[in-house]
């Protein structure tokens, strides 16, 4: 093989419109496929995917952005963390941005509370150091993918000896709620498009389960557009042979066993919750992460709990991103889309985060095929 160009070669119109027409040629029936990550979100409505495939291919939006999923007590949380002056929070890109109950984090730090937007976890150490006499609480968020930053992190400070970083966790898994949306049976998916970065850390073999439960073929797949068009074609030709499979379209990151050492090291500090409570979806046993009780003092949730609000908040009645990560609806079938929800003043997370599907639809929604 000659040199790949990971740029030009994946996103070459001429394979895309090649992709394109095989899955015309070789579909043979209407085929619901989830892409469970906002970035393959983005991907579909930024290259126009959607309008250049059949009409037998529906592409069903998933729950796999950290951000949307996030309820609003937890965010809740963060903001009750940062009326106390001697605390610094500290969290990552879209987290600052996600409405609470009644204010988001960037609203606070407009007001003067000490809110610090990483641009990676090891920054909180910078942080602590600078400011001893603070307690420097870093809310870590995301899937399978950033997981691993976060705990690196901890050893470092429990290496370091540093007493003043803390930590509230919201580490997400992506397989529990992949089983509550299929176990519902609210939304028909047919196939799933598998995350890319959350499966260079979990391997494929992650979802051999998925397939065996509900004989659904997954096809893992990278982000850029012929990644995801040549998935489309390897999930009709699942169909077409009666077969339902684990297939890894993004071999060039992701191997069967995945990153073992990553997950050795998240499982060193973290477990399981025995349940998380999901924005819009509701509670999924079994479905993030928590400190284990042997640091317990690094654990802001415990170290915190008399300031921490524990009743759970729903949405804004007129949004429905609870069903859009569910898979039941689309950004279109918002009354508020695009009008009174806007990136600008959003009303509920997926229009937030930059891997929403609202605020893929409100920037590349319009774009007509040339």
């Amino acid at each position: 093989m000659g040199k790949v160009d990971y740029l030009k070669d994946f996103r070459d119109a001429k394979r895309i419109k090649a992709l394109a027409k095989l899955i015309e040629k070789e579909v043979s029936r209407p085929i619901n496929i989830m892409e469970v990550c906002g970035g393959h979100t983005h991907t579909i409505m930024k290259y126009g995917l959607n309008q250049i495939l059949p009409p037998e291919i529906e592409f069903v939006h998933g729950p796999g952005c950290p951000v949307c999923i996030m309820p609003k007590e937890r965010i809740d949380h963060a903001i009750a963390l940062v009326q106390d002056e001697s605390n610094i929070v500290a969290t990552l890109g879209d987290m600052i941005r996600v409405p609470g109950s009644k204010s988001s984090l960037q609203k606070e730090r407009a007001r003067g509370k000490n809110v610090r937007m990483l641009y990676a976890p090891f920054d909180v150490l910078k942080i602590a150091k600078e400011n001893p006499d603070k307690n420097v609480i870093y809310f870590a968020i995301g899937f399978e993918t950033t997981t691993p930053m976060t705990a690196a992190l901890i050893e470092r400070v429990l290496q370091e000896g540093i007493k003043n970083v803390f930590f509230h966790i919201n580490h997400v898994l992506v397989p529990p709620p992949i089983k509550a949306i299929m176990d519902s049976g609210e939304a028909k998916i047919d196939a799933f498009i598998g995350p890319a970065h959350v499966s260079v850390i979990t391997g494929a073999q992650m979802y051999q389960e998925i397939v065996d439960l509900y004989k659904t073929p997954v096809v893992i797949a990278g982000f850029e557009p012929v990644d995801i068009m040549e998935s489309v074609l390897w999930i009709v030709r699942q169909f077409n042979e009666g077969r339902a499979e684990v297939e890894n379209q993004y071999r060039r990151a992701v191997t069967w066993e995945g990153n073992t050492k990553a997950r050795q090291m998240i499982y060193k500090y973290m477990e399981p919750r025995e349940t998380f409570r999901w924005r819009g979806i509701g509670d999924i046993p079994y479905s993030a992460l928590k400190l284990k009780d042997e640091y317990a003092e690094l654990d802001a949730e415990i170290k915190f709990a008399d300031i921490l609000p524990d009743e759970p908040i729903d949405d804004h009645k007129l949004c429905i991103c609870g069903d859009i990560l569910k898979g039941i609806a689309k950004p279109y079938d918002c009354r508020v889309f695009g009008k009174s929800c806007t990136p600008q003043n959003p009303l509920g997370s997926c229009m937030v985060s930059s891997e929403g599907a609202c605020a893929a639809y409100y920037k590349y929604g319009k774009l007509e095929l040339v």
